[in-house]
């Protein structure tokens, strides 16, 4: 190990909308919920992550819950500057004596507008990184899927992530194709709240819209091993008072319907200005579905369908964004024209 290593940390950061994962030496270090609770009053920092998660809807007086990014970018500068802060403290990197300078690349959607990229780089300059490079989200996961990025075969890969899902056709080290639609994790769990309230009469808040979609979440209405119902709480809106109720996967599935095609609306949009060599490889490699969103039930069968191709889930969805960009650090020098 040399000085200089010494003095420097590198860390790989998905900065996502709905969570934040930090990776140091290929082990993730954070993984958390991104989100702030702060006290609006005195703009101090009350709690991050899992638990300013719990405080969310159930807040009042001086403390706010903030969300600081939206549909994958930077809504709230200072909110993500504190957050990311708060985050990158509890790596625990900081020395007895002194704190090291940090090296840190991460990812970005790549629909980003120069104004939201320039917002991510001053966030990570400002929670103390000396050198920041930016990977784009569709490359990160294709990398952390373990798909030859630099290898003049073209692969689809669509990211599903929080605020946004990306669409990308990836060969020789560049996005031949791609589309970016803010429908993700994120509307779904808002269109779930909004089924409740319509159809059942029962006032949710979004930490709950969450649980539904992880315990009955389905894109299809006819699964081959589908889930137990699920029993949901909530404010009566005609009585006013506590009740709850079950749902199953094919009332989620039908809450869900209209954001999943707009989801593969993206997919065929994709495919259709894909150059026509690209598109024979996609024919016999299929496409790869990462990011959380991609643990819907049925999801790769449904895009699967539409296709007319073979959709494959990538081992570990939820990290795989995040194993990219680790990747992508460790690698620089090879993969120094897939950062900025």
């Amino acid at each position: 190990m040399g000085l200089f290593s010494l003095f420097t940390k590198e860390i790989a950061i998905d900065l996502g909308t709905a969570n934040t994962v930090i990776l140091h030496e290929n082990k993730v270090v954070v993984d958390e919920p991104s989100i702030i609770a702060m006290n609006f009053r005195s703009k101090t920092v009350v709690a991050v992550g899992k638990k300013a998660l719990m405080m969310e809807g159930k807040t009042s007086g001086d403390i706010v819950t903030i969300r600081p990014l939206k549909n994958g970018v930077i809504a709230d500068f200072q909110a993500a500057e504190l957050m990311l802060r708060e985050f990158i403290k509890m790596t625990n990197m900081a020395g007895k004596f002194f704190s090291p300078a940090m090296k840190m690349v991460i990812c970005i959607p790549s629909g980003i507008t120069e104004v939201e990229e320039r917002a991510v780089r001053e966030s990570a300059e400002q929670a103390g990184a000396k050198e920041v490079r930016l990977i784009y989200e569709p490359m990160a996961a294709a990398i952390g899927s373990g798909i030859d990025v630099l290898d003049a075969n073209g692969n689809m890969i669509i990211d599903i992530g929080g605020g946004t899902s990306e669409v990308a056709v990836i060969a020789l080290g560049s996005i031949a194709a791609k589309t970016s639609v803010q429908v993700a994790g994120d509307r779904l769990n808002s269109d779930i709240q909004q089924f409740m309230l319509r159809e059942h009469n029962l006032a949710i808040g979004l930490p709950t819209a969450e649980q539904i979609k992880k315990n009955v979440g389905a894109a299809v209405t006819q699964l081959d091993n589908p889930p137990d119902a699920y029993m949901v709480s909530g404010r009566d809106l005609v009585l006013g008072i506590p009740r709850s109720i079950q749902v199953n996967y094919q009332e989620v599935s039908t809450a869900l319907n209209n954001s999943i095609s707009a989801i593969e609306q993206a997919v065929m949009q994709a495919l259709n200005i894909t150059p026509a060599e690209l598109s024979a490889d996609i024919y016999k490699t299929g496409i790869y579905l990462a990011g959380g969103g991609s643990l819907l039930r049925g999801l790769d069968k449904r895009i699967s369908k539409i296709t007319q191709l073979p959709v494959h889930v990538v081992d570990d969805p939820l990290r795989a964004v995040a194993r990219g960009t680790a990747i992508a650090l460790k690698n620089l020098d090879k993969f120094e024209s897939l950062t900025k």
